[in-house]
């Protein structure tokens, strides 16, 4: 086995040039002096509609106004899963500098935020110990909890092991991984989500986390997200392509919607 295990995955077709039109979308923003000017409201909004975003793909999908304004939040079960993920927007900018260097400790620190209302307290943060998961998007194959465990742990090394692929790379395996894996009793698709965005900001392609892109899985649909999915659990060359290049056109299009973030914003100094 290579010592780089993720600098092979660059060359597999169609990859490399996804990933440039998701680098192009996310330095075009980033680098736009207006929405320099409006970078904290930019961070905020970002993190209500990924919120929004993310809760929607597990099938707690509510309007858009009724979480800003706060209606969503009234404490029935979709209610709760929205709050959780609001709960977990919130805290991945607060994670980002110990992502880096122990993304196992700040995983686990995730699912104890999102988990709250979920799971007992001795189960938050901590991988399961059963075979059954919460599992929104019925994917085949979940694995063992000890499997699972091992799993976690080797991609916990991964993410502070040196290598020359792109953090978009980095950040689509590890979303991928928690998401088959589903090392948690409940919130594993959740947690997975946020890690494009931790990712991406840790190693400085967002470092404000403006992309939504938990909106671009959500544009690109709940069926082709889950497919993709399943092309990743493959392990074959095509299945990861076709995993890589989703995931980097959904941080495309989550650069997009931050544009849109902006553009919505009210004038500097109102309400």
């Amino acid at each position: 086995m290579p010592d780089d295990v993720l600098a092979p995955l660059v060359d597999l077709p169609g990859v490399t040039e996804a990933i440039e039109r998701a680098r192009a979308a996310v330095d075009s923003v980033l680098w736009d002096r207006a929405m320099r000017q409006r970078a904290s409201d930019i961070a905020a909004r970002s993190q209500l509609r990924g919120a929004w975003a993310t809760s929607a793909i597990d099938g707690a999908e509510v309007r858009p106004d009724a979480l800003v304004s706060g209606e969503a939040l009234d404490g029935s079960p979709i209610g709760n899963v929205v709050a959780a993920a609001c709960a977990l927007q919130a805290e991945i900018p607060r994670n980002v500098d110990t992502f880096g260097k122990a993304p196992l400790q700040v995983i686990s620190r995730l699912h104890a935020v999102v988990s709250v209302d979920f799971v007992s307290a001795d189960d938050r943060g901590r991988v399961r110990t059963e075979r059954e998961a919460d599992d929104p998007l019925r994917l085949p194959d979940l694995p063992k909890a000890a499997e699972a465990a091992a799993r976690l742990t080797a991609l916990s090394r991964l993410l502070v092991a040196p290598t020359t692929a792109p953090a978009l790379v980095v950040a689509a395996v590890a979303h991928a991984e928690i998401a088959v894996t589903r090392p948690f009793a409940w919130g594993s698709g959740l947690v997975a989500r946020a890690m494009t965005r931790l990712v991406c900001a840790s190693r400085g392609v967002d470092p404000d986390c403006w992309t939504v892109s938990e909106a671009g899985i959500f544009a690109a649909g709940r069926p082709k997200y889950t497919a993709a999915l399943r092309a990743y659990q493959s392990a074959t060359p095509e299945g990861l392509a076709e995993w890589l290049i989703l995931h980097a056109d959904a941080v495309r299009v989550g650069a997009d919607e931050s544009r849109r973030i902006f553009v919505d914003l009210p004038a500097a100094g109102t309400t």
